[in-house]
C-alpha cells in the first residue's frame, strides 16, 4: 500500500511517498508562504523521483496542524481533493505529533512548539515509548513565557523543537537542564508523516476525505477582525460625529 504525504503546516512545503519498503521519495521547500504555488508540482516531482503513477496511491496522509492558517487550507484542501479524485481513504496526523517523532531516540521530555505567530506558540509535551513517542498533554496554545514556566515547575530534563524553539530560544534558556532541536528537525516532515501513517493504514484507522478537518487551535484574524468590523465602523462614525 503506497501513502503520499502532505505537509503544509509551517511555513515549509512537504510531500513524500511510501508504504513497506519504507520512504521512497520526499521533497521539501520553505519559501515564504507559498504553499498553493510549490504544493502541486512538488507531488508530481515526488512521484517522479519515486517512479509511482499517482493512480497506485492508496492513503492520503496530511499534516492536520496546529500550524499557519493559509498553509493548513492549503494542504488539507489538497489531500481532500486528490483523495476524492483517487477514490482512497485519509490519514491525519498532527504536526506536532511529527516534531517529536523526529526525535523519538531521546530520552529527554520532549517539548514540540511550533511558532503560532502573535507571540505564541502550539506547543505539547511527550516522552518515549518502544517504537515511537506518546503524547502526555492536549495540544494547546500559549506564550513562550508560560511553556518555559511550565517546564521550569517539571523540573526535567528537556529537548525543546520546532521553529518555535528556534524563535523564542532565548525565553527556554533560562529554563535549566533543556537543549534544543536543529534547524533540520525545526518543521514537521513529509517522510515522518508517511511513517506514521504506514502502521495506522495497515490498522485501517481511515477517515473519508469530507470527514478531514484542520486543527487550527485559534480562530483566524480574517474571522476576527469581520466580527469586529461593525465594532469599529461605529466607533468611527461616533468619532466623525464629536469632531
Amino acid at each position: 500500500m503506497l501513502i503520499l504525504g502532505i505537509e503544509t503546516a509551517t511555513d515549509q512545503v512537504g510531500c513524500a511517498i511510501g508504504g513497506h519498503e519504507g520512504v521512497l521519495a520526499s521533497f521539501h521547500a520553505a519559501r515564504g508562504r507559498r504553499h498553493a504555488e510549490i504544493l502541486t508540482p512538488s507531488i508530481e516531482f515526488t512521484c517522479r523521483q519515486a517512479r509511482v503513477d499517482l493512480r497506485e496511491v492508496g492513503v492520503i496522509a496530511v499534516d492536520l496542524g496546529p500550524g499557519l492558517f493559509t498553509g493548513l487550507r492549503v494542504g488539507v484542501a489538497t489531500a481532500k481533493a486528490m483523495a476524492q479524485a483517487l477514490r482512497v481513504p485519509v490519514i491525519g496526523v498532527s504536526s506536532l505529533d511529527l516534531l517529536a517523532f523526529a526525535v523519538r531516540y531521546t530520552n529527554r521530555l520532549v517539548v514540540a512548539v511550533i511558532d503560532a505567530r502573535r507571540g505564541e506558540l502550539f506547543y505539547a509535551f511527550y516522552r518515549q515509548v518502544p517504537g515511537g513517542v506518546q503524547r502526555l498533554s492536549e495540544y494547546q496554545l500559549g506564550a513562550p513565557s508560560d511553556v518555559a514556566s511550565e517546564l521550569l515547575a517539571r523540573g526535567e530534563e528537556c529537548l525543546v523543537v520546532g521553529d518555535g524553539a528556534l524563535r523564542y530560544r532565548s525565553v527556554f534558556e533560562d529554563v535549566a537542564r533543556t537543549e534544543f532541536g536543529t534547524v533540520g528537525n525545526a518543521h514537521p516532515s513529509a517522510a515522518a508523516l508517511v511513517e506514521l501513517a504506514h502502521p495506522r493504514a495497515l490498522r485501517e484507522e481511515f477517515v473519508q476525505p469530507w470527514e478531514v478537518a484542520p486543527l487550527y487551535l485559534r480562530r483566524a484574524d480574517a474571522e476576527v477582525n469581520w466580527e469586529l468590523r461593525p465594532l469599529r465602523q461605529g466607533a468611527g462614525l461616533r468619532q466623525r460625529r464629536t469632531a
